[in-house]
């Protein structure tokens, strides 16, 4: 194991580019940070968002992790074009040719990700605990280190979205077609969505019921936004006659789907290269 990590960070040690997008990546993680700082002017009214609450335990948990998640994009990036290097500069044919199996090639790649998503999370638990203590209302130590199910959702998500980043590295060839079909990926899910919620199955929940399947959406759906938890949006809802009423909570099944296409991307990844001809 430890033999196949050196390799790929080998590869990486001497890539500007991905060690840029990683660092901008973990840049934009800590200016979550920078949230506490702004001040807004609401009729006449100065506010600072961090006496919001979001920072509060154990809420601070479902909030970071959910604005986090859209920055795994910059990986993706890494994630994809570390792919079509393998074919643009030849090594995997090297590696293979130097005794590497497509198993261990496919394993190498699987493990750099898993890499990753776990310092990753890491550091989003170090930079939510560390605003907590500062900013949260509540110190207690069953409060703080409740609701940590959004960490390990915030993991799993990010292991499932690289390792389809992963597949289609492999499958494109090419990191800007690769990052490419992930997005008419995710335009079809939404369309396929859209006829089922309004046109198959309109008036019910049977479109909701079957698009959580769906490699994207099921991802999605491991971390809810948290907006409508805020307790100031929660009074303006009430004073409007309005009731937010959300599930908000990681549920195991969910975990368990995203596992799923986990383990069919890695699988798929790995059939595809046994079959193509280097």
């Amino acid at each position: 194991m430890l033999r196949l990590l050196n390799i790929e960070f080998q590869k990486l040690k001497y890539n500007k580019a991905a060690k840029i997008i990683v660092i901008t990546y973990f840049v934009l993680i800590t200016f979550i940070a920078l949230i506490a700082s702004i001040e807004f002017n609401f009729a006449g009214i100065n506010f600072r968002i961090a006496d919001q609450g979001i920072f509060n335990f154990p809420y601070i948990w479902h909030f970071n992790t959910y604005i986090a998640a859209w920055a795994k994009l910059f990986l993706a990036i890494v994630i994809v074009s570390m792919m079509a290097n393998e074919y643009s500069h030849r090594t995997l044919k090297q590696n293979l040719i130097d005794g590497l199996s497509k198993k261990e090639f496919i394993a190498s790649k699987f493990l750099t990700v898993g890499v990753f998503a776990i310092i990753s999370t890491l550091f989003l638990f170090i930079v939510s605990l560390i605003l907590g203590l500062s900013f949260s209302d509540y110190n207690e130590f069953s409060i703080v280190f409740s609701d940590l199910e959004y960490v390990l959702a915030y993991l799993v998500k990010l292991i499932g979205f690289f390792a389809f980043c992963m597949f289609l590295g492999i499958f494109v060839k090419r990191s800007a077609f690769a990052l490419g079909f992930l997005f008419i990926w995710w335009v079809i899910e939404n369309i396929i969505y859209a006829l089922l919620k309004f046109k198959i199955f309109k008036g019910t929940q049977i479109a909701d019921t079957i698009v959580q399947f769906f490699p994207l959406e099921s991802m999605s759906n491991l971390i809810s936004e948290p907006f409508s938890r805020l307790n100031f949006i929660q009074s303006a809802a009430n004073q409007l006659g309005e009731s937010l009423h959300r599930d908000y909570v990681v549920h195991w099944y969910e975990i368990l789907i995203v596992l799923a296409w986990t383990t069919i991307f890695v699988n798929f990844s790995y059939r595809l290269l046994k079959k193509r001809d280097l």
